[in-house]
């Protein structure tokens, strides 16, 4: 595939021809592609290598220019809709080729598959046509078009032709296809022109003005009847009497010229061309017995006029060429005349050498990639007529490939070195065009899933790199409810549905994982959870967790305790899930318990809150890293009066925990213990942290004491 790998900067960065300069001042050019987008910024680099002596390095931090440049243009809003509206064709069509296993082997070569295949090609055609129609229309728009009418309409023809010669209705594959090409040059390419039929229609003797003949010679050319016998009538007033005899007999023929539309067999259409080129021939034979002398007029010399007409209808190859070469037609009006004329009964598979014939003697222009186009189609050269489409289009190649394989014209079988088909290279070039925008990743994402393994992984790059827009969902309070109820939404909920569709839940997982990450990094502690758990991730839960956690050192109780309940929903979900290490469990479980011990303090709740703080020991779901913050915290609550909050079994185990951190650190174990609470009071060692649990040993010690002489009941 054609491409092109030049890329101009304004102003340049470097002049043409002075690269080698740059290079010898000890910089280059250098460039870095953007990850959202085929974008990519462009700017001078340093070179890391040895100067020549004498040469002086440039500061690197000098200012240098930065170039944001791509290879394509952004498509604009109106390019954008042709974009998005066509993929629920394209979309359809894949949906066809994937019920194909479900049916009967053959089946992607049956008529009932071919008949739906025409009917989606002709759905793209119809669209197309409807763009041409509204950029044709004069709407002032801000800016321009980004693709003119033009392009538009060279879409239309190559398409339609398209459909034509290779999409003909089930069980016409074999059929002359004269009427269809006639059909599709008036369609897409007007001649004789509407102004010229009604200016020598005005005119009383319109035989006399120049462009008569070649008007009245072209209708005949493109099979417009009603114009031809028209015109022809006029003659009828000519004052020659011959050419009045002539053209009485000359009418009748246009008139009744067979079609193979009107026929219910082929076989009988043929045997009417007999007959009709019977009469044709019996009018050369009347014609040439008109005297020479009679065969002028004062404008023209009516005879070779009409005999020119005549020889067309004859199917004189040699006469058609010549006449259609001096009315300016080119080769495509040549070889659809000649399907009418030359060989009525000329097939698809046929047309290929006639057009090679043709465009031997008058080619196709090859600074018009329409007409490039045209040519390889006619030519059946389907791997060119890609080529030519992608430099048209890249949207024009990719569909006509995608049809192209199904229907066997082009190989399936993947490069060795690509690994793709060449559908698949299309189909991603076309999808490289649409990354230019990424707001069109939902599209892309569509286009490359369709290509095989590469196509896929393209795709999950695309997908992995989705700007997901959190800090505005974070915004939105009903979002947000939204997200803690357990939904996904805005871009995040489409990323989602997209791996599902597609069976990328590897690329889910990990898109989940982007946005717990994000969130964490705004404290949005109860969203990320959720994203995480959505992923799987049950790492990524233990470091939530830690982070909450560590609010509590760093930020306060109030800080801990507002973060903590953000998270406190997804304890019961994960308590439901079943394989999930329990170590992810307790932690979530020991944060929320501590977060809500401090609102029950903060309530003072605090007979309440000396029950969880117990069952946060007897549960063992505490950290031991956190057993020496908990019990400072205990303090309060052992030290209430008048009340004893807790029973002399709940006190003991405290006691046990405070002593085991107390015999674990003076055996080498401290930083289990004693971390937290170091960090905490900002302690210079672990012996500053003894001394503070110190307080814990003395409050015990007091509680005991209340218990001895206010509830005997109490007592171990």
């Amino acid at each position: 595939m054609a491409t092109n790998s030049n890329l101009n900067l304004a102003p340049p960065l470097v002049e043409f021809g002075k690269f080698e300069d740059l290079v010898t001042t000890g910089q280059t050019i250098s460039s870095t592609v953007s990850p959202a987008d085929n974008s990519f910024a462009v700017f001078m680099k340093n070179l890391v290598r040895s100067l020549p002596s004498g040469v002086d390095h440039h500061d690197g931090e000098d200012e240098q220019p930065i170039y944001f440049a791509s290879r394509q243009a952004v498509p604009s809003s109106e390019r954008r809709l042709f974009l998005t509206d066509t993929l629920l064709i394209f979309t359809a069509f894949r949906n066809l080729l994937k019920s194909a296993p479900n049916r009967e082997s053959n089946w992607v070569q049956s008529d009932a598959f071919v008949g739906m295949t025409r009917k989606l090609a002709i759905d793209y055609v119809n669209f197309i046509k409807e763009c041409w129609v509204h950029a044709s229309q004069p709407i002032p728009r801000p800016g321009g078009l980004q693709y003119s009418s033009d392009h538009y309409r060279s879409l239309y023809t190559c398409f339609s032709l398209f459909v034509v010669l290779f999409l003909p209705e089930p069980g016409d594959e074999g059929a002359p296809l004269a009427d269809e090409l006639v059909e599709w040059l008036n369609t897409h390419f007007i001649e004789p022109s509407t102004e010229e039929g009604d200016s020598l229609s005005a005119l009383d003797k319109p035989w006399e003005d120049e462009i008569f003949w070649p008007y009245l010679t072209r209708a005949i050319l493109r099979g417009l009847s009603k114009a031809s016998l028209f015109f022809l009538g006029a003659l009828q007033q000519h004052p020659s009497d011959n050419l009045q005899r002539l053209t009485s007999t000359l009418i009748p023929l246009i008139e009744t010229q067979p079609r193979l539309v009107n026929f219910a067999a082929e076989k009988d259409f043929a045997y009417a061309m007999r007959r009709w080129s019977d009469k044709v021939k019996a009018l050369r034979i009347d014609m040439d017995r008109v005297p020479e002398n009679d065969r002028f007029d004062e404008f023209d010399n009516w005879w070779d006029r009409l005999g020119d007409i005549v020889g067309i209808l004859e199917g004189r190859s040699e006469v058609l060429q010549r006449v259609c070469e001096e009315l300016g037609a080119d080769w495509k009006e040549i070889c659809v005349a000649w399907s009418v004329f030359v060989d009525p009964r000329l097939r698809r598979q046929d047309l290929p050498d006639v057009v090679a014939q043709v465009i031997s003697e008058l080619p196709p222009d090859p600074t018009d990639k329409e007409d490039m186009i045209h040519a390889a189609l006619f030519s059946g050269q389907a791997v060119e007529a890609l080529q030519h489409a992608c430099q048209l289009d890249p949207w024009l190649s990719a569909h006509l490939a995608d049809l192209m394989e199904s229907l066997e014209l082009v190989d399936s079988c993947l490069d060795e070195d690509s690994s793709l088909s060449l559908r698949d290279e299309y189909i991603l070039t076309y999808a490289d065009y649409l990354h230019s925008d990424p707001a069109l990743w939902r599209v892309t994402v569509d286009y490359m899933y369709s290509c095989g393994d590469v196509g896929k992984s393209r795709g999950d790059e695309i997908l992995l790199r989705v700007p997901l827009q959190l800090h505005e969902q974070n915004s939105d309070v009903k979002v947000n409810s939204r997200i803690r109820a357990g939904e996904i939404v805005g871009v995040l909920k489409d990323v989602n549905a997209t791996c599902l569709e597609y069976q990328r839940e590897n690329v889910r997982r990990t898109v989940c994982r982007i946005a717990a990450q994000t969130l964490v990094s705004d404290k949005d502690y109860g969203l990320a959870i959720s994203y995480c758990l959505s992923a799987e991730d049950w790492r990524g839960v233990g470091r939530i967790v830690d982070s909450v956690l560590d609010e509590y050192i760093t930020g306060g109780r109030q800080k801990f305790t507002q973060y903590a309940l953000a998270i406190a929903p997804s304890v019961q979900e994960l308590r439901t899930q079943v394989g999930i290490h329990g170590v992810f469990v307790h932690r979530l479980v020991f944060a929320v318990r501590f977060a809500r011990f401090h609102e029950l303090l903060d309530k003072e709740a605090h007979q309440d809150a000396a029950s969880d703080l117990i069952a946060i020991f007897s549960e063992d779901i505490a950290p031991t890293s956190w057993w020496a913050i908990v019990l400072c915290d205990s303090i309060p609550l052992l030290r209430h009066n008048p009340k004893l909050l807790f029973s002399s079994s709940g006190a003991s185990l405290l006691l046990h925990k405070l002593e085991e951190i107390f015999i674990c650190t003076s055996q080498g174990a401290g930083d289990d213990y004693l971390l937290g609470l170091t960090r905490m009071i900002q302690a210079k060692d672990e012996k500053e942290a003894l001394e503070r649990l110190k307080a814990v040993r003395l409050a015990l010690a007091h509680y005991f004491a209340r218990c001895l002489v206010l509830d005997t009941d109490r007592l171990p």
